[in-house]
């Protein structure tokens, strides 16, 4: 597809999204999560097809060498969309924020002040190859009123696409819009570089994927943005951690589903109880097939480890790889997260109640855990149903975002002839 043909679909598809926002902010709660219950049934009625087109891009994938686990974010099985679709009958059992009374106040003139919630309005959504996004994203925008333009990585473009004709196809006869739900289906970059300049189509763009790909929406985009950060995320065995705790957390936090952004990248060990805490945490590693890499006192402790450098610690894996290192204090800890995390989720296994209060107040992150796997980070998992992503900013919404993170404010005020003197 030509440039030209680009800018055209994005700026239309957008157009279509951003008139559809005034019906959308009409809907009741009912006919919203009417729309939903039939989104979801449509995923299930339809799980053939999808898996069919999401076999398309997992061959396309293994083609093109797509590591096992990007695959493993892109694959879709009849597993897997159930639990999306019970995604969607989760959000509609959430409490639909949009009109929810904020704060409310006479003024001595008279003058009744009110502060509502409100939808956001046109949301351009930028992601990778992770089709359980299409339809997070979509229930989420939709649930809160507003209209969405999702953009897609070139590697689930036949699940995406077909993910949302079913999608569209179920709200078809109902009260909302279809042309709220739009997908961009160009691959190319010059798409996503259209959606950064959407001021006046687009309310707020939301990138969800790897550091690069949200570096350019921050760093290019005038629609404002609402940062999902990328995960190295760590994981900080004190030297009073129980070392069996210690063991299941950091297994969990790094093996149970590498390829997310709260996965732990780095393991740091407090040199006081590395040489009995160590081995058993290695050993479980090997068991589940992650590759080590350590520090130089690491590597004297595990001699399968290979020699961490600079920018391991600096890397976001997404894979069965691991970095230790084998640190003198909570301090050179703290100095290690905030040098190299991404301000997403960190963790210490401590029994220091000291310890844990410092180490909670002094991280610097959206998620900030004691004695518990950083793999919670998560919408399902704080009860907020599925997340359009996890914001590693400190405006507007951080850390997991769910209904409430896609509205904004309103006041309405209400006189009876007041004049301002």
């Amino acid at each position: 597809m030509s440039e030209v043909n680009t800018i055209s679909e994005v700026r239309a598809k957008a157009t279509l999204a951003k008139g559809a926002a005034t019906m959308m902010n009409r809907l009741t709660t009912e006919q919203k999560n009417e729309a939903l219950l039939a989104m979801a049934e449509a995923l299930l009625a339809h799980q053939d097809s999808i898996i069919e087109a999401n076999g398309r891009d997992l061959h396309r994938g293994r083609e093109n060498g797509t590591n096992e686990s990007l695959l493993d974010r892109l694959a879709l099985n009849s597993t897997r969309i159930e639990a999306i679709s019970e995604g969607l009958r989760q959000i509609v059992e959430l409490p639909d924020p949009v009109g929810d009374m904020l704060e409310s106040f006479e003024r001595p003139n008279g003058l009744l002040v009110e502060m509502k919630r409100v939808p956001l309005g046109v949301i351009g959504m930028i992601y990778e190859a992770r089709p359980n996004v299409t339809v997070d994203a979509a229930g989420l925008c939709l649930k809160t009123g507003n209209s969405v333009v999702l953009r897609g990585g070139s590697a689930a473009l036949e699940s995406n696409r077909r993910i949302v004709e079913v999608l569209r196809g179920a709200i078809a006869e109902l009260a909302m819009p279809v042309e709220a739900l739009q997908l961009i289906e160009d691959s190319n970059r010059s798409s996503v570089d259209e959606m950064l300049k959407l001021n006046g189509l687009l309310d707020v763009v939301i990138p969800r994927g790897g550091a690069s790909l949200i570096q350019n929406v921050v760093q290019n985009a005038t629609v404002p943005v609402i940062e999902t950060g990328a995960g190295i995320c760590h994981t900080f065995v004190d030297e009073t951690a129980d070392v069996e705790m210690a063991a299941n957390i950091a297994v969990n936090a790094k093996a149970q589903r590498p390829s997310v952004c709260n996965s732990m990248e780095t393991l740091l060990v407090h040199r006081a109880c590395a040489a009995t805490h160590l081995p058993v945490i290695a050993e479980r590693m090997r068991a589940a097939k992650v590759a080590l890499r350590g520090c130089d006192a690491t590597r004297e402790l595990l001699a399968d480890a290979t020699p961490v450098t600079e920018q391991d610690y600096a890397t976001e894996y997404n894979d069965y790889i691991l970095n230790i290192r084998i640190i003198d204090s909570l301090e050179e800890a703290l100095a290690h997260i905030a040098r190299y995390g991404t301000m997403h989720s960190e963790c210490i296994v401590t029994e220091d109640a000291d310890n844990a209060v410092r180490f909670l107040q002094d991280v610097d992150a959206a998620a900030v855990y004691h004695n518990a796997s950083t793999r919670f980070t998560d919408g399902f998992e704080f009860g907020f149903g599925a997340e359009i992503g996890i914001s590693t900013q400190k405006l507007h919404a951080r850390g997991p975002m769910g209904l409430p993170a896609l509205t904004s404010t309103k006041y309405t005020i209400k006189g009876n002839g007041q004049i301002r003197g």
